[in-house]
């Protein structure tokens, strides 16, 4: 019998559209602004049209084929879904120059490539007609099995075959996915909570940020009405996100759902992008790794080493219901021996429902409102 209920966020109850929107704009700007490779001479706008947005979006993720390929593997975070991206164009770029600038690239690819690494580049690839491919990334992609946190690693395989240069740089070092992580944020959070954010001002001012628009994925008093409604039937219910806590409890106390949740059972990246630093030999905890909803279950203020210890399965696994839209989410609540509970509004929508299906999933459902039928 079911007594504790932990939901996702994007894709489950708030829209994942203004996120790749905001991934598509990251690449773009990496790749052109003046501030990183900047391929194109003329001055980098940072106010778009709707219109706009969705044809650069088309372009990056040529068509979301590329976001639908990442989250088949696994991949939930925005962040690590722009770094691969722009990655594989990086080497895509390189590989154009590699007969006359082989010596400087190896170079590049040997330490942390930071922002003033990108604008050094960015000088170089300037002295010749580069090209970009936006359709590399599924024709690579689809040639190995690679699966999360080893996407990261085939960059350097790529890096071996297409430019023959040996290097862990894409895998073993965060100074270019942090580059990437604060242009996005600039993009989705906008000028006035980026420094909340990341801890870093702004190095492109003038971006108001994505996140006063949140789009429910049902209305929001009905969401607020199920909230209130397992709360009122002794169930107990939790968040377990992969976006930062300012991403999640403004939008919530916004939305006036936050005031139903105890605190203490809602964990975003922030929690943990903490246990990653204090046990960096655990590697990745972002999902599939059950670590968030370990956490969004037993509720922070324990030791973190006690979470990253706890047994699996969970002993009382049949007693959570985990609500995701991913296979990232279902990977982790089978991991802890959960019951699973897809809905069919993220990326995929209903096409999703096959990828449910193969991996059997307990529910598929068209709308989180249809929690209520299943309890």
């Amino acid at each position: 019998m079911v007594k504790t209920i932990l939901f996702d966020v994007d894709g489950v109850l708030l829209s994942e559209e203004h996120y790749f929107d905001a991934s598509g704009l990251t690449v773009w700007e990496m790749l052109f602004s003046k501030n990183y490779l900047a391929l194109a001479p003329k001055v980098f706008k940072i106010n778009y049209t709707e219109s706009e947005i969705k044809d650069i979006r088309a372009k990056v993720f040529e068509n979301d084929q590329v976001l639908k390929l990442q989250k088949s593997r696994g991949l939930n975070a925005n962040w690590d879904m722009i770094y691969l991206t722009f990655c594989c164009q990086l080497i895509h770029l390189f590989d154009q120059i590699k007969d006359k600038e082989h010596e400087k690239i190896n170079q590049w690819l040997q330490a942390p490539i930071s922002r003033e690494t990108l604008v050094e580049m960015g000088q170089i690839l300037s002295r010749y007609n580069v090209q970009m491919n936006f359709d590399k990334f599924v024709e690579e992609f689809e040639r190995t099995n690679a699966f999360k946190q080893e996407l990261l690693s085939y960059l350097n395989v790529l890096a071996k075959e297409k430019l023959g240069i040996e290097t862990s740089i894409f895998d073993k070092d965060r100074t270019l996915w942090s580059v990437c992580e604060h242009v996005s944020q600039e993009w989705y959070v906008g000028d006035e909570n980026v420094f909340e954010s990341t801890g870093r001002p702004s190095v492109q001012l003038g971006k108001e940020g994505f996140l006063a628009n949140e789009t429910t994925l049902a209305p929001k008093e009905e969401i607020a009405e199920l909230f209130h409604f397992l709360k009122n039937s002794g169930y107990k219910i939790g968040i377990g996100t992969g976006r930062p806590a300012l991403e999640t409890l403004l939008p919530f106390k916004h939305l006036n759902w936050l005031q139903v949740f105890n605190q203490k059972h809602i964990v975003t990246a922030d929690e943990v992008l903490i246990a990653e630093r204090e046990f960096p030999q655990e590697g990745s905890l972002s999902k599939p790794h059950p670590y968030t909803y370990i956490l969004a279950e037993q509720g922070k203020g324990a030791s973190l080493a006690d979470y990253l210890n706890t047994p699996l399965p969970l002993e009382n696994g049949e007693e959570i219901l985990v609500v995701g839209d991913s296979l990232a989410d279902l990977l982790a609540a089978r991991t802890l021996g959960c019951k699973f509970a897809a809905v069919l509004t993220g990326l995929s929508g209903k096409d999703a429902r096959s990828e449910f299906e193969k991996h059997e999933a307990d529910y598929i459902l068209d709308s989180v409102l249809d929690i209520k039928n299943i309890l």
